[in-house]
């Protein structure tokens, strides 16, 4: 959420001095989805022709991408949109681009765009569940012109990236038809009105929004950032409680509503260590992780009690930044003070399972998954019995997991690799479920491999490669596809690249009878 971006001088941040120690960012309100976020993408402040094809290709995809969104940011919205509009429509088909740029789309408030992007997606096993949550998240109730989503997007360039909320905020309310017809137009005017500090008018908006919408879930959060700011800060926590029973599925999903709550709670509290507590648990949630730490160092205190959580979740983000060292340290300090720490033992675990110890994770999983608010300590202990060999005992636990937790990727994609009979079915649920899982895309690709399914392994490939294109998989996988086709040369240079990111992959120098 946080990347900088050159041509943005972010209106959601405010510079405060927390110690003599250090200085950095506090976020004032929280910031629209990052655009730029989900598809790793840098707006450059270049022009160029109208893009061409665009493949799934990183450096492709994301130059076009990035031009749209720097004329967005500078409010030539007109451009941006159409831009937007080419990228969509001449993109090598992929399920995976598809479901991102709806995202962004629906984020940007460009709703046609983001339906123009899911009237390509192929595979409805694999996109139903972004589609869903995209539509319940931001979807207006009633559909917009494009004229008007370029004017509302105006509107909202001009109050996140442009400094002007009053003046477009004023602007907005004289299209008297607009503010009676469109929720998502009152929405805009909340935001205008918040960030210029008139929070009668922000709850005045954002209310209608709700009331001709209130499936809304983009409109309820909203409201509880204003909600946090106003005499009642608390009612701000009951509206996220309310919030977090909505039906989302996918894990980016999740992810808001976790930050959300972490966001409120650094809002409404007074006590100052408690405050940077949860600033610190936001900035996790966002991935912000040198920001949490030193939030969260912030928070450390003369309260045994709260340095247990701190240190807890320190460990957490230290593992994350795989700093194991520091992890290891802040987990054994958490238990000395109270042993039942859920993230100090879920690390203690995560660096004895990293270390092949596996009987010492069990053990430290087992106390873990007690804590039922999470599946992700069960999914952790089956994980470590089936490296134990006790499958049976493993695919047990997966399957109460499934039956707890109906959107748990994790479990659907163990139970896929241990049941032959759900194995493609239920990869494509995991993939549905955690777009950006690489493992289930590889999974994926491997199966049509075997079924001689080519260029639908390469769609899944494409996938997993944005994801990360330093997966020596990914080239074993394009090796084999190269071979069942003939082209010999490709194949061996593929199987080459596969053992130069893992020397000792065995099935690829099995390829190159190494």
């Amino acid at each position: 959420m946080y990347k900088k971006l050159a041509v943005i001088i972010s209106i959601y941040m405010l510079a405060v001095v927390i110690s003599p120690v250090y200085a950095f960012e506090l976020p004032m309100q929280l910031q629209p989805v990052n655009p730029v976020d989900s598809l790793d993408l840098m707006p450059k402040n270049t022009l160029s022709t109208p893009p061409k094809r665009a493949t799934l290709s990183k450096n492709d995809i994301q130059n076009q991408y990035a031009i749209a969104l720097d004329r967005f940011i500078q409010s030539n919205v007109k451009s941006s949109y159409a831009d937007f509009k080419i990228l969509i429509e001449t993109t090598v088909p992929n399920d995976y681009a598809y479901m991102k740029l709806a995202e962004n789309m629906a984020d940007l408030g460009f709703f046609n765009l983001a339906e123009l992007s899911i009237s390509k997606m192929q595979d409805n096993e694999i996109t139903d569940v972004v589609t869903e949550d995209v539509k319940r998240f931001y979807f207006p109730s009633q559909k917009l012109q494009p004229d008007d989503e370029i004017y509302l997007g105006e509107m909202y360039s001009n109050i996140i990236y442009n400094a002007q909320s009053r003046e477009a905020t004023s602007e907005l309310l004289k299209n008297v038809t607009l503010m009676q017809q469109s929720d998502y137009a009152n929405y805009v005017a909340a935001l205008g009105s918040l960030k210029s500090g008139n929070l009668e008018n922000a709850n005045l908006y954002i209310d209608k929004a709700i009331s001709m919408n209130n499936n809304n879930i983009n409109y309820k959060k909203l409201k509880a950032e204003i909600l946090s700011q106003g005499k009642k800060p608390k009612d701000a926590l009951k509206l996220v409680s309310s919030i977090k029973q909505q039906p989302l599925y996918s894990t980016e999903f999740v992810r808001k509503l976790n930050s959300l709550e972490q966001f409120i709670m650094y809002k409404t509290q007074k006590n100052e260590i408690q405050k940077n507590y949860h600033l610190g648990f936001y900035y996790y949630y966002e991935t912000e992780y040198t920001k949490a730490v030193r939030t969260l160092q912030g928070a450390i205190s003369s309260k045994k009690k709260t340095n247990a959580d701190v240190y807890s979740l320190l460990s957490r983000v230290y593992f994350d930044m795989k700093d194991y060292d520091k992890a290891q340290d802040a987990a054994i300090k958490a238990l000395k003070i109270d042993n039942d720490k859920i993230f100090a033992l879920s690390v203690l675990g995560d660096l004895a399972f990293r270390n092949k110890n596996y009987k010492q994770a069990l053990e430290y999983y087992s106390k873990a998954a007690k804590d039922k608010s999470t599946p992700d300590n069960s999914i952790k202990l089956a994980k470590t019995y089936n490296m134990l060999g006790k499958k049976e005992k493993a695919l047990d636990i997966f399957i109460k997991v499934l039956k707890a937790y109906n959107n748990s990727y994790a479990a659907y994609y163990y139970i896929a690799l241990s049941d032959k009979s759900k194995e493609l079915a239920y990869l494509k649920k995991c993939v549905a479920l955690n777009l950006d899982f690489k493992d289930g895309w590889l999974d994926l690709a491997r199966v049509e491999i075997g079924r001689q399914n080519f260029d639908i392994a390469k769609n899944y490939l494409g996938a997993a490669r944005h994801i990360d294109e330093n997966d020596f998989r990914y080239y074993y996988y394009q090796g084999l596809i190269s071979k069942s086709q003939g082209l010999q040369e490709d194949a061996i240079f593929n199987f080459k690249k596969s053992l130069i990111l893992n020397p000792d992959y065995t099935p690829a120098k099995e390829e190159l009878n190494i």
